[in-house]
């Protein structure tokens, strides 16, 4: 069956990215000509999903305001609040009452290039038909992202920004997931750690406990998670090279078998 529906969390502060985002949500700033967020929206309608809901928090209109329905993307937009900043887990939870089969989800701030990324995990989870495919890269900084354990392709554990010492490999979640609905029952029984926040990836790590099929697929292409001026300076300089607007200054590192990053 096809992934109609997809989730995008997009209600965090942006407080690495002031004062930009004292103005305007994080997920609206710029990647060339689009804000981020719509380069996300591109890739799940290239993917085939119709119908995305944004997660956004209190008082966040901007993206509404910006976005509208979805009719320009050729999808529906459905918006719900993440009533406050939990954690990742509790705002894919937010969904729940509007998600009715296998969905997915990709961070409202994060930028992937080529937008085939979302439509080839997809392709894995239904070819293997887990109940949660995790896509992943080599990172070069493990704190940033939940580290996995593989065995073959599955998922034998996973670590939320683990220490250099302690991180189990360098396969880095992204940001992009592709679920069944089971996941909702996990995150409604994941306890909660730093700051009282619900972390997504203690859910997938109470799945992998109980048993469930967790996979992980190698996203080839550019990642960059746009959460910094720095970042945010990158993307660009990424985006408008690639499409004949500077000339090349860094080099990009991309397949699956190097490391993930520009």
């Amino acid at each position: 069956m096809p992934v109609r529906q997809g989730l995008i969390p997009a209600a965090g502060s942006g407080s690495r990215l002031g004062p930009f985002t004292n103005a305007i949500p994080k997920e609206l700033l710029p990647v060339g000509e689009k804000a981020v967020i719509e380069h996300v929206v591109e890739a799940m309608s290239l993917a085939g999903i119709t119908d995305i809901v944004i997660v956004v928090s209190p008082h966040k209109h901007g993206l509404s305001d910006y976005l509208g329905s979805g009719k320009r993307f050729g999808v529906d937009f459905t918006y719900v609040v993440q009533d406050e900043r939990l954690g990742l887990a509790n705002a894919v939870a937010a969904g729940e009452h509007v998600i009715d089969g296998t969905f997915a989800v990709v961070l409202g701030d994060n930028f992937f290039a080529p937008k085939t990324f979302l439509a080839d995990l997809i392709g894995y989870h239904a070819a293997h038909r887990p109940d949660t495919t995790v896509g992943v890269a080599r990172v070069e900084d493990v704190t940033r992202h939940g580290i996995i354990l593989p065995d073959g392709d599955r998922v034998a554990d996973m670590v939320e920004k683990p220490q250099p010492t302690a991180a189990p490999s360098n396969l880095g979640a992204l940001g992009a997931y592709v679920f069944e609905t089971s996941i909702f029952d996990a995150i409604a029984r994941t306890k909660p750690g730093h700051k009282g926040e619900y972390q997504l990836t203690d859910a997938i790590r109470l799945e992998i406990a109980e048993g469930r099929d967790v996979r992980y697929r190698v996203i080839d292409g550019i990642h960059i998670d746009v959460g910094t001026p720095r970042d945010l300076m990158r993307a660009n300089e990424w985006y408008l090279r690639e499409n004949g607007h500077a000339e090349p200054d860094h080099t990009v590192v991309t397949g699956r078998d190097r490391t993930f990053g520009y």
